[in-house]
């Protein structure tokens, strides 16, 4: 089992960068598969990127694609999230997750871990 807690979150006008940390407890952090996901006010959680448990495998959503990067630490059971030219769409609250396998996944279902969430709202 993992626990995991995002930091980072704030608030950045349009255009400017954030950083999103995720923080997991558990000696087997190299054992899972991490990704972002986020909720906007009114909408669905939806997925935002994923990363294997080697950090050789990611995928973006086409939303964040050339703006976000992914990275893992495995031997600090650490994930990250760079974002940059940010805009006021990506306001939402950003959640960390794992999951009891190796490979990437889009699918919220298929993770087992969340953590509570990190705000991100950017202004225009």
């Amino acid at each position: 089992q993992v626990q995991v807690v995002e930091s980072g979150g704030g608030l950045v006008q349009a255009g400017g960068s954030l950083r999103l940390s995720c923080a997991a407890s558990g000696r087997t952090f190299s054992s899972y598969a991490m990704g972002w996901f986020r909720q906007a006010p009114g909408k669905e959680r939806e997925f935002v990127a994923t990363i294997s448990w080697s950090g050789t495998a990611t995928i973006y959503a086409d939303s964040v694609k050339g703006r976000f990067t992914i990275s893992r630490d495995n031997a600090k059971n650490t994930m990250t999230l760079q974002m940059n030219s940010l805009k006021p769409e990506d306001t939402a609250i950003y959640y960390c997750a794992a999951r009891e396998s190796r490979g990437v996944a889009t699918r919220s279902r298929d993770y087992d871990y969340w953590g509570q969430g990190t705000q991100v709202t950017v202004s225009s």
